[in-house]
């Protein structure tokens, strides 16, 4: 929380895959400043020729030692960082599969599950532009559509694009894909709290890419089945 209020850090959660990730940045980040902090007192001490001795830095034993030490370190990184890899890609039988076109400057939407006079469920979500934003409206961040996702659902992400490349991220649910030309990518999350979160294309696709944001609305199903609703009443 504190690390919040001070703007620092990374993005809220809105998913447990997530903590486990700030827990690892959090855990690899403790081993970097022993490394650095011991690799500095080595240098400091071989200089001043105080604590450690340069005769003591040569034999078998300690070409042992800062081998084998090193290289558990890694283990200590890499097993981890695999089994969160490997549980980041796993999210067999989606509930809901909703695919995300970028144009040049703007995602659209399309709700591949559900169908409407023949025709998917498809719409725009363009940037709010400077002149209409309102207090508590974040800029460069809000879009006049969000996309709505009922919590606790298996959502897959289709990503693709119409024109040039783009990247569709999303920080707090851990998701980011590129558009790439004539490709499908796909991502899958799983919401845990309802909420808002915000992301943008992280791919420079043009002289606007900065107006290309992601906003995502996680609702109950309730909500989400009335706005669904209303979205085909509209």
């Amino acid at each position: 929380m504190i690390r919040q209020w001070l703007q620092l850090g990374l993005q809220e959660a809105y998913r447990p895959l997530i903590e486990e990730f700030h827990h690892f940045h959090d855990f690899t980040n403790i081993i970097l400043i022993f490394i650095l902090s011991f690799v500095l007192f080595m240098i400091v001490s071989i200089v001043w020729n105080t604590i450690i001795n340069k005769n003591l830095l040569q034999g078998q034993l300690i070409e042992c030692i800062w081998t084998t030490v090193p290289g558990l370190i890694l283990v200590q990184i890499a097993l981890p960082s695999l089994s969160l890899l490997y549980l980041i890609e796993d999210a067999p039988n989606p509930n809901l599969s909703i695919k995300a076109i970028g144009h040049q400057w703007y995602w659209e939407y399309e709700y591949s599950d559900f169908w409407w006079n023949l025709n998917t469920i498809r719409f725009d979500a363009y940037i709010i532009n400077e002149n209409d934003l309102k207090p508590g409206i974040f800029r460069q961040l809000e879009t006049d559509n969000r996309l709505v996702v009922p919590y606790s659902w298996k959502i897959r992400m289709l990503i693709t694009r119409a024109d040039v490349l783009h990247s569709w991220t999303v920080p707090s649910l851990g998701v980011k894909a590129d558009a790439v030309p004539g490709r499908l990518n796909q991502v899958n999350f799983v919401a845990s709290i309802p909420g808002v979160v915000y992301g943008q294309c992280s791919e420079i696709c043009g002289r606007q890419h900065s107006n290309m944001p992601i906003a995502i609305e996680i609702t109950n199903i309730n909500y989400f089945t009335n706005w669904f609703i209303n979205l085909l009443e509209d």
